[in-house]
């Protein structure tokens, strides 16, 4: 029986439908639905079967398609329209999008292009095109409306309405002076509720959070989603009003940050933004695995040669070969979930390095509850396990189990406090804490994990 999601059957039926030609049937339909479901209808038919349907769009629907679409169906449209026709749709696009699309074309393809925007626009994507990707400059938008502190609500008014058609972000209003300075905002309905003459510098919001130009773009998502922000002013270091980062643009920061966190962690190279997994070939996909894997490979040889120095005990005391697993994925587990707790709480800014001390004196708690309990089930766990195997004559079998649930409240407590260390120590050294991936915290842990097993077992053993 199928279980398919309805809406994905009937994007599978428009699209088969547009690739036999249907398009007076199908067309009316197609264009009721939200552009979002529209781009995904369009991407799912052949190149040939594409550049026949997306011109039969209005102007503006083709703008808000085209937003939505991936670069490479992007830059087959600007590939194969008629230079005024793409130019025309692409001055209808948001600028933030128009800056990505321009950044991703080759010089030649910039200079191509620039002549057939008009001066507004064109002016408008080179201004935000020389900012780095990573930064608020870079994922800014120009659509927004501004008016002067001196104006009355009835002339502010008059100037939101004239901008209004142009400009795509309309709840918030910049107020400016002269020299595009911010003093503070309104809203639309503060703008509405006023009095008609009534001055704007008599109903703004003089205090107000804003982004710098140059910084981080996921500082700029996390402020937004910390205030609970439509969208936030981007100012220069003169204090002008440059540009404003969207609610939508930043869930899409804080989507392609967790996949770029989420990769870095597992252990896999860094991917583009606009990867697909499906799309991605199978090469590429080795390709930022092996790279990882094989380090930690190489590293595990380590494992081997502890294992061998206690070959002698493993002889004199063979049940305990039946716990190393054992001993090695809990340990594994424990720093990696560690390490999340860790990552997350970084990244979306509950802790800072400044934090250090309180959060090893907290993992450190949580580590020694973690290994004592599971000490303890460890301990319950060798005695009903190794009840079907045979004890050392020298020792009896509750003698080992204490010797195994010992060195399991180590491990981890041990683990704990490496997972939680590590992100911490490679961000003190100016790197991204997702590095200290799960690979490696597993490996490293499995490392200390078995240093710890044998040791705690050569020390009670001697003893004894």
């Amino acid at each position: 029986m199928s279980h398919d999601n309805p809406r994905q059957e009937q994007e599978i039926k428009y699209s088969e439908g547009l690739e036999q030609g249907l398009y007076e049937e199908l067309l009316p339909e197609i264009q009721k639905l939200p552009t979002i479901e529209v781009a995904e209808i369009l991407m799912e038919l052949s190149e040939e079967g594409f550049l026949e349907v997306f011109p039969l769009f209005t102007r503006e629907q083709q703008a808000q398609i085209f937003s939505d679409l991936g670069f490479d169906l992007q830059y087959l449209l600007f590939d194969h329209l008629d230079p005024w026709q793409f130019a025309g749709i692409f001055e209808e696009v948001l600028s933030e999008v128009r800056a990505d699309f321009f950044q991703e074309i080759s010089r030649e393809e910039q200079i191509q292009l620039l002549p057939y925007l008009i001066k507004s626009v064109r002016k408008d994507v080179i201004e935000l095109s020389k900012y780095p990707p990573e930064t608020a400059g870079g994922i800014m938008s120009t659509d927004f409306a501004t008016v002067l502190e001196s104006m009355s609500t009835t002339e502010a008014i008059a100037k939101v309405r004239s901008d209004a058609p142009s400009k795509k972000m309309v709840y918030y209003i910049y107020v400016v002076d002269n020299n595009m300075a911010m003093k503070g905002f309104i809203t639309l309905k503060d703008l509405i509720m006023a009095e008609p003459h009534q001055k704007v510098g008599d109903i703004l919001k003089s205090e107000f959070v804003y982004a710098g130009i140059e910084d981080d773009r996921e500082t700029v998502a996390m402020q937004i989603e910390k205030y609970d922000l439509v969208a936030i002013p981007v100012l220069n270091q003169k204090n002008q009003l440059v540009g404003i980062v969207t609610h939508d643009e930043a869930i899409e920061i804080m989507r392609a940050e967790h996949v770029e966190d989420m990769e870095q962690f597992m252990g896999l190279a860094k991917s583009d933004e606009e990867a697909d997994y499906l799309d991605d070939p199978v090469k590429k996909h080795y390709s930022k695995r092996i790279i990882w894997l094989a380090s930690l490979a190489v590293l595990s040889v380590f494992s081997g040669i502890i294992v061998q120095q206690y070959e002698d005990m493993l002889a004199q005391v063979l049940i305990l070969t039946l716990f190393m697993p054992m001993m090695t994925a809990t340990g594994g587990n424990t720093g990696s979930q560690a390490a999340t707790v860790v990552i997350t709480a970084l990244s979306v800014g509950q802790i800072t390095l400044k934090n250090w001390l309180q959060i090893i004196f907290k993992e450190s708690r949580v580590g020694m509850l973690l290994g004592m309990s599971l000490g303890v089930l460890t301990y319950i766990n060798v005695l009903i396990i190794g009840s079907q195997s045979e004890a050392p004559l020298d020792y009896t079998l509750f003698y080992v189990a204490m010797v195994v649930g010992i060195a399991m409240t180590i491990q981890v407590f041990s683990a704990t406090l490496i997972g939680a260390c590590l992100p911490l120590f490679v961000k003190r050294l100016g790197g991204d804490p997702t590095v200290a991936a799960s690979p490696a915290i597993t490996t490293f842990v499995d490392i200390t994990g078995l240093i710890i097993y044998f040791g705690t077992a050569t020390l009670f053993f001697t003893i004894i």
